[in-house]
């Protein structure tokens, strides 16, 4: 039988934030969703410099023309 990790339902998910309010108390909870947040921001500004090196490495030559 296959498992299929991403499709949990709405009991597992309150489960999930029972657990985590219990692991991290209720006052750490934002501090590390902050951090998270900074974390997915960074990567996503890592990922937009890679696509503007690839464009820019691409086309070379239509920079040369001009």
């Amino acid at each position: 039988m296959i498992a299929y990790p991403l499709f949990i339902g709405y009991g597992e998910i309150i489960l999930i934030v029972i657990l985590f309010l219990l692991l991290f108390g209720a006052k750490k909870i934002p501090e590390l969703m902050r951090g998270l947040g900074k974390g997915v921001k960074s990567f996503k500004e890592g990922l937009n410099d890679v696509e503007k090196e690839i464009k820019k490495e691409d086309n070379p030559s239509e920079k040369e023309d001009k």
